[in-house]
């Protein structure tokens, strides 16, 4: 019996095996993922709506694409990254979403290719490794999603961000400490998406842009955020194309 189009074991994914690309593009929004589906992808076709967390497969220059929101958070993005991983054979995911820059090298509109992600979460733990984990990209993906930056005349910046479980942080030196480490910038999905793809044996890569200032407060309007993600997703996207 063919594996297409069978039932996987998911509460949170109404995909049929089959339904979903070898690459699959997740922003954190559910309703940006449908924006790059009804953009970008010609005739997209839903695959899961459970929970709100839309989900499309489409065509990309001829090749299928997936794209489907990870909600925010690394136990969002790791309950939906592993299942794509294990449950439907995905072999690359690529997270679209925002940071807020750590750094004077990095501006507001700028792009982020996350080389690592450190992080203060708690959600290695469940592997039991004899130290401390460091997840980092696929190389591969990263150093093709660099050369599609340049070709595409986007400014973007590779280096190593921090992922934190705390968006409102109680603690008033956070940011400053974690600047002083070298990170670029803070988001709260990279590193649960790249624990879940190295434990998988399988492929990540995080985009990001930024979205505002953590230190001076500048934040893009919403037109201007529609713009400059809009880079970001095409930046993704022939990433994508180019890696499957």
């Amino acid at each position: 019996m063919s594996v297409e189009n069978t039932l996987v074991p998911s509460a949170s994914n109404a995909a049929k095996l089959g339904d979903i690309a070898k690459a699959v593009l997740m922003p954190g929004d559910p309703l940006r993922a449908k924006y790059i589906a009804e953009t970008y992808l010609e005739s997209p076709v839903c695959f899961n709506g459970i929970r709100n967390m839309l989900g499309y497969t489409g065509d990309y220059k001829g090749k299928r694409i997936s794209v489907m929101g990870s909600g925010m958070g690394i136990p969002s993005m790791g309950l939906y990254a592993y299942e794509l991983y294990e449950y439907y054979d995905v072999d690359c995911i690529i997270r679209v979403g925002s940071a807020g820059t750590l750094s004077e090298k990095v501006k507001v509109r700028e792009v982020i290719v996350a080389m690592s992600a450190s992080t203060d979460s708690n959600f290695d733990s469940q592997y039991n490794y004899p130290g401390k984990l460091s997840p980092v990209a696929d190389y591969e993906i990263l150093k093709t999603a660099m050369d599609v930056a340049q070709k595409m005349k986007v400014r973007a910046h590779a280096g190593a961000v921090f992922t934190s479980d705390v968006f409102y942080s109680a603690d008033k030196d956070f940011h400053t400490r974690v600047k002083a480490n070298g990170h670029l910038a803070i988001d709260m999905e990279t590193a649960g998406l790249y624990l879940t793809a190295m434990h998988a044996d399988k492929k990540a890569l995080s985009i990001l842009t930024i979205s505002d200032d953590v230190f001076s407060g500048e934040a893009l309007t919403s037109i201007e955020r529609q713009e400059s993600f809009g880079e970001m997703m095409e930046v993704a996207l022939e990433t994508a194309w180019l890696s499957i």
